[in-house]
């Protein structure tokens, strides 16, 4: 009787471990998958289009083209105030493409990257020869800073939830301090846990 367990364990042990592996399926990036109900890819790429397209449509880039000018802008902070680990660093960079590939503004590197773009010209001016270092003194400075926020709302009950986003946006002028556009986008999500099951 032994052995015979035995054996029935060495065949069916294996397979009820496989059974239980981890399964992965490679998706498209762009396909829109939300299975905790927190903030994801989608959320960011949705919110960042739509705040650019918001931006340039409005009556300060009409103003500035009207003397002939392309409006250079750089992004500023965006700060997660939510109550979720949400990375802002992947907001920010959909930001930027979304300005970059708009065509209607110029667009400068922010404060981390112009650091290390300063440093390199350090190091060029020291180590290159001097047809091929970088001067400096000859960045672009930016018109317009954009800057926002991330806030969050939780209503839970249960196995019920309502999370709601609101991200704000703010295009100022850097000159004058002056406030040109201010953006938002809200998102409601309606989450309900299944039960647990054994």
């Amino acid at each position: 009787m032994g052995r015979m367990l035995r054996s029935v364990l060495c065949v069916v042990l294996p397979l009820v471990i496989i059974g239980c592996g981890t399964k992965v399926a490679r998706v498209d990036s762009s396909t829109t998958m939300d299975l905790s109900g927190r903030w994801n890819d989608t959320d960011s790429r949705l919110v960042s289009e739509e705040m650019i397209k918001d931006a340039l449509s409005q009556r300060w880039l009409y103003r500035f083209e009207a003397e002939g000018k392309v409006p250079t802008v750089v992004v500023g902070k965006v700060i997660n105030k939510s109550h979720e680990h949400i990375n802002v660093e992947t907001f920010t960079r959909n930001i930027e493409r979304a300005l970059l590939n708009s065509g209607s503004v110029s667009f400068v590197a922010g404060g981390g990257e112009r650091g290390q773009l300063r440093a390199e010209r350090d190091e060029q001016s020291v180590h290159a020869s001097e047809e091929t270092r970088s001067a400096h003194g000859a960045e672009i400075g930016a018109d317009f800073m954009l800057t926002g926020s991330i806030n969050a709302i939780v209503d839970r009950e249960g196995k019920r939830q309502v999370i709601f986003y609101q991200v704000n946006m703010e295009l100022t002028n850097i000159e004058t301090n002056q406030k040109v556009w201010i953006g938002e986008k809200q998102i409601k999500k309606y989450v309900q846990r299944a039960s647990a099951t054994l």
